[in-house]
């Protein structure tokens, strides 16, 4: 159980506060998506800058150094491209380049190239590249930017393929259903590239939303666990040590309202201290618990007993043996402060070794439970919340016969 409650305590620890929300996880699903993106147009790039390839090197027998230098124009950029892509850093910066190199390339194709004129169906090494132009400006530019782009080339190579070819008719036909093709599988692209970045960012957007909501819930349990434990450590020790002050008639009454102001004041300095609150995890003895509901009988100046039953060698965890016996101590303060202590009998029983059951009855006039204000803290929160916290029971029983309150635990 205690590596349970450790888990749960590292897990919600690790929600972020308000001021954090956002620092880590704002920008996950759309990092995620940008190396996706990434990795597919070096796959895509990598796969068409082969083919270009083999393409130019094809002639290269008769190219000379203007056809060379661009090729290194155009192949160099593009392989930085495809490297910054796989490694996911300089994604910016290389594809940034290739598009401009490219555009160029396409505007010194038809004075670097032989203008002689070819088959209008065979298309120049450079053709294969224009899509992957446009893939890098995705990468690269705004998306009003890379609109622009995904017009730009496929006009311009276009326009370059008219000069080369002279303005013949057979080219007009042939260049305009490649430009007319790579403008529509441009603008796709581009549009595919816009709407999964949005998708990503709406889930972005909403995880810091829930993030956010998680952590303002986080704030307001602490704070209204803080608030609740504070005013059963005010209404426990504190209003207690006043009273016992109030009431202290004798040399010994005195010494005892001493002693539990002294404890006040030191639970109030330790109220940080998690071992000052809840207890340590460590087993406590069922005879250990009843010696501390004995001590507090003592305290009182009361002449009940704790009575014992079942298994005597019991044992429960530190936190939940301290959260039986404050709880315990609130009920027998209950039934001195309202039952003058009538009848007051209190019964530890364990049905084996890792249960307990506190039972505290008087014979007072009773009350009824459901008519307890919200602001009264005696049993709300310095019982029931108590016993809560520690995944403990606790049973409130009333009539005219007297008062009986029943505290349990079992593991999990």
């Amino acid at each position: 159980m205690a590596a349970d409650t450790s888990s749960i305590r590292d897990a919600w620890s690790s929600i972020p506060s308000q001021g954090e929300v956002g620092m880590g996880l704002e920008r996950f699903t759309g990092q995620r998506m940008e190396r996706i993106l990434s990795t597919v147009a070096a796959i895509g790039s990598a796969a068409l800058g082969v083919q270009a390839l083999l393409a130019a090197m094809s002639g290269l027998a008769r190219a000379d150094g203007a056809r060379l230098g661009m090729m290194v124009l155009v192949f160099g950029p593009l392989l930085w491209m495809i490297v910054a892509c796989l490694i996911g850093k300089g994604i910016k910066q290389g594809a940034g380049t290739f598009v401009v190199a490219y555009a160029i390339a396409l505007v010194l194709w038809p004075i670097v190239v032989d203008r002689t004129v070819r088959e209008a169906a065979d298309q120049p090494w450079i053709f294969f590249l224009v899509n992957i132009a446009v893939v890098a400006a995705m990468l690269a530019f705004r998306p009003f930017t890379q609109f622009l782009w995904a017009l730009a080339l496929p006009v311009i190579y276009g326009y370059v393929r008219l000069v080369q070819g002279g303005f013949e008719q057979s080219y007009w036909i042939t260049t305009a259903f490649d430009v007319s093709f790579t403008i529509i599988l441009g603008m796709v692209i581009i549009a595919l590239a816009w709407m999964f970045r949005q998708v990503a960012a709406g889930v972005d957007e909403a995880r810091a939303r829930a993030v956010e909501g998680y952590a303002s819930a986080a704030a307001a349990s602490a704070a209204e666990e803080e608030r609740v434990a504070m005013s059963a450590l005010m209404h426990d020790s504190v209003l207690a040590a006043l009273i016992a002050a109030e009431r202290a008639d004798s040399e010994r009454a005195r010494m005892l309202a001493v002693a539990m102001a002294r404890e006040a004041l030191t639970r109030l300095a330790n109220t940080e201290a998690s071992i000052a609150q809840e207890g340590s995890d460590e087993p406590v003895a069922r005879s250990q618990i009843i010696s501390e509901l004995r001590r507090t009988l003592s305290e009182h100046g009361v002449d009940a007993i704790v009575e014992e039953r079942g298994v005597a060698n019991a044992e429960l965890p530190g936190k939940v043996a301290r959260a039986i016996v404050l709880a315990a101590r609130q009920a027998i303060g209950n039934a001195l402060a309202h039952a003058g202590g009538r009848g007051l009998h209190v019964i530890a029983e364990s049905t084996d070794a890792h249960r307990l059951t506190v039972t505290v009855r008087d014979a007072g006039t009773g009350f009824d439970p459901d008519a307890i204000g919200e602001d009264r803290l005696g049993i709300r929160a310095s019982i029931v919340a108590r016993m809560a916290a520690v995944a403990g029971t606790s049973e409130i029983y009333s009539d005219a016969a007297g008062t009986t309150v029943v505290l349990g635990w079992e593991p999990a």
